[in-house]
């Protein structure tokens, strides 16, 4: 941790000095909201740290999902693979069951998902796991369920087709690997919560 908890390199000015001018229209600030602006951007901590991880996660993970929804949309003709036999992104995202919830491509529905995850990953300032223990422990639901769900659809891929979509696979592990960091905080806001 750097002098007053600022990372030795933060992004952007400090909150309070990049104030719009008064009587503007559109939304006003707050001390709550200029904190997260300070800790998520400005902040050093393991917890904030974890934050940033799971943000460029779930970043990774709908940019992923991004290049399959072109795809089942019509937008592109084709998606992009590694060599191999095991990759046929256009056999697994083009059949009936990823269109099958809501009957709408299920990349736009992984996005939506891993969008409510980046929130949660945002929520809050740095001590939310003294003040606000529901979110940590709400970021780790979601963050378990989203790798328990990315699995599930990754073995139905092989489980049907004997092929793998690379991208699908890359919001999985992006999901995967989301887990360990959102533990700690959830653990620490738990603990807090019993005090």
């Amino acid at each position: 941790m750097r002098r007053n908890g600022t990372r030795a390199r933060p992004a952007g000015p400090p909150a309070a000095s990049a104030q719009g001018r008064a009587g503007g229209i559109g939304r006003g600030s707050s001390a709550a909201a200029e904190a997260v602006s300070n800790d998520l951007r400005r902040g050093d901590g393991t917890f904030l740290g974890h934050r940033r991880r799971i943000a460029g996660l779930s970043l990774t993970g709908i940019g992923s999902l991004g290049v399959v929804a072109a795809y089942q949309f019509g937008i592109i003709r084709s998606l992009p693979e590694p060599p191999g036999r095991i990759f046929d992104a256009a056999l697994v995202d083009a059949s009936g069951e990823a269109y099958q919830y809501l009957k709408t491509p299920d990349a736009t529905l992984g996005m939506f998902s891993t969008a409510v995850t980046l929130v949660l990953a945002g929520m809050g300032a740095r001590d939310r796991h003294r003040h606000r223990h529901w979110l940590p422990v709400a970021l780790a639901a979601k963050v378990i369920a989203d790798a328990v769900f990315s699995g599930y659809l990754t073995v139905e891929q092989i489980s049907k087709h004997r092929r793998l979509c690379f991208w699908c696979l890359m919001a999985a592990t992006s999901s995967a690997a989301a887990v360990p960091a959102a533990i700690p905080e959830a653990a620490a806001a738990i603990r807090n919560a019993r005090l």
